[in-house]
């Protein structure tokens, strides 16, 4: 029965990935683009500053309109002045970051080193609370270096917020880059196995 069941799961695992075999190529050609990217971007770490905060101003004015349509759709005069309200300072906002995208940099990075350390607190607080069976050391570990990495960030602000964003934007461009690559020469080789 159990190898059945098993030859029933790599037959449907087979099927499911099948079109994503049959892609490999593009995958692997995503995750060199996606290397040369981060690459450019560590080059110019300003300008992908900037580009990354332009980005944010675009998606705060996309999420304000549709706010805004959204309010249309309350029926009660009270919340639809506060889902407009909403939706025009989320507009306000986007086109504030298009006016300064410097000055967007700088409380954007302030903000990242807030949620950072925030974050990092709270993972070393689950790790403590963890039951010692399981692998809380890797939790309170990635809370630490969280944690350090928030601290670095708002010790050296407002000065690091040229280039902050723009190398967590190239790393994390290398980082998918690299991992594409990976998934596309690993479809390639099951799909030449099988």
């Amino acid at each position: 029965m159990t190898n059945a069941s098993n030859t029933l799961q790599s037959s449907q695992a087979a099927t499911d990935t099948a079109p994503l075999r049959a892609g490999s190529g593009w995958i692997v050609a995503l995750g060199v683009v996606f290397v040369i990217a981060g690459f450019f971007a560590l080059g110019s770490m300003m300008l992908a500053t900037v580009a990354k905060v332009l980005v944010v101003g675009v998606m705060m004015i996309i999420a304000g309109v549709a706010e805004v349509f959204n309010a249309f759709k309350i029926k009660s005069w009270g919340k639809f002045l506060i889902w407009a309200l909403l939706g025009v300072l989320y507009i306000i906002a986007g086109f504030i970051t298009f006016q300064n995208p410097l000055l967007a940099a700088v409380v954007l990075t302030l903000l990242l080193g807030a949620f950072l350390i925030a974050s990092g607190v709270l993972r070393i607080f689950l790790a403590f609370n963890m039951k010692r069976e399981t692998p809380w050391v890797w939790v309170a570990v990635s809370g630490v270096i969280t944690l350090l990495l928030g601290l670095v960030i708002v010790a050296r602000w407002p000065v690091n917020s040229v280039y902050i964003l723009g190398l967590f934007l190239g790393v994390d461009l290398i980082v998918a880059g690299v991992s594409y690559i990976g998934l596309g020469s690993g479809l390639r080789r099951a799909q030449l196995a099988s």
